[in-house]
């Protein structure tokens, strides 16, 4: 009988945490969750994984949970926090406790996946997209902590095989965040940024997944770096187009110029700092969407991992509306 490889994964009860999920359980993997006490479980339910409720500050449970591991793969992270030292505390000290753990318990580890952010790397230009020689000018504090992250991770690199992957604004199946650009649209807006028709890489979960799986098990990977992202570019008027086939219905197009887009982003983080939770935008997000292009090349996974991407933008487009649409969500 062929042993199983035991994977670990952080943020496995999130949105990209889960599909990575379901895509080791196809391969044959035995899954282990490293989650908080408070964490949702919705998208774990009735799944062949183990749950281990210790969370990443360390301790005996999670070095029982790291010793006999064959992968760890490392989602989980903090996209929106109120202060700029919570998005060090939630993406770059958590890594820190997984690797010093790791090195006391299971340096033989065959592989460790960092998932990192193409905001680490920061804005690209027209037609110029980033690529990992780029040399990283994050705008936000959230991209900031992500190289943060990279750059610690790095540290381990002679002692721990190692691998970092970037995915750009990632969209799909269970997604809550760019959920909010389907439900504005279709409750008939679709607003543009600036008066430029600026570039983004975007990518439908089930490929990035792939990509994370196909960058952790090749041998050639340690220690090295990649965007894995959609390998065309498209412009907002380009997706408005497909977002009026996939949810069946024209929204009235907007164009809001950056100043305003900064005023919006600069009064939503005032707000927050009266309520309990940050801001979805705020006035680093403002200053990131006024950006002429967030892009990034895959030629490098693409040639090295075999990495493809299989899901067009029409088809993730259309299953994930008609997924919105099964959850009630829209």
């Amino acid at each position: 009988m062929q042993v199983k490889n035991i994977s670990v994964v952080t943020g496995g009860n999130g949105f990209v945490g889960s599909h990575l999920v379901d895509l080791l359980l196809e391969k044959g993997h035995h899954v282990k969750c490293i989650v908080r006490k408070s964490s949702n479980l919705q998208w774990l339910k009735n799944k062949n994984v183990e749950i281990i409720n210790c969370g990443l500050n360390g301790g005996p449970e999670l070095n029982d949970v790291l010793k006999d591991a064959d992968y760890l793969f490392h989602v989980a992270g903090v996209v929106k926090a109120k202060k700029p030292e919570g998005y060090y505390k939630g993406n770059v000290e958590p890594t820190k406790v997984l690797l010093d753990t790791l090195l006391e318990v299971n340096k033989s580890i065959k592989r460790v996946l960092i998932v990192s952010s193409l905001t680490a790397c920061g804005p690209a230009k027209l037609n110029m997209p980033c690529t990992e020689e780029t040399i990283p000018h994050p705008l936000t504090n959230y991209g900031k902590s992500k190289l943060a992250q990279e750059e610690l991770s790095k540290e381990y690199m002679e002692k721990l095989p190692i691998t970092i992957v970037r995915p750009p604004a990632v969209y799909g199946e269970r997604d809550t965040e760019i959920y909010l650009y389907f439900k504005t649209y279709k409750a008939g807006l679709m607003t543009l940024i600036g008066f430029n028709d600026k570039q983004v890489s975007l990518i439908h979960v089930i490929d990035l997944v792939e990509g994370i799986y196909l960058a952790a098990i090749n041998e050639n990977s340690k220690g090295e770096t990649y965007f894995i992202s959609s390998e065309k570019f498209y412009t907002w008027p380009e997706l408005s187009g497909y977002t009026e086939k996939a949810v069946g219905k024209k929204a009235f197009k907007i164009r809001i110029p950056h100043f305003l887009v900064l005023i919006i982003g600069a009064v939503a983080q005032f707000f927050a700092m009266f309520s309990s939770k940050p801001a979805t935008f705020n006035f680093e997000k403002a200053k990131d969407f006024i950006q002429e292009a967030q892009t990034c090349d895959t030629s490098k996974a693409v040639n090295q991992l075999a990495y493809r991407q299989k899901i067009s933008i029409e088809e993730g487009m259309k299953r994930t509306v008609n997924w919105y649409r099964e959850m009630k969500w829209l």
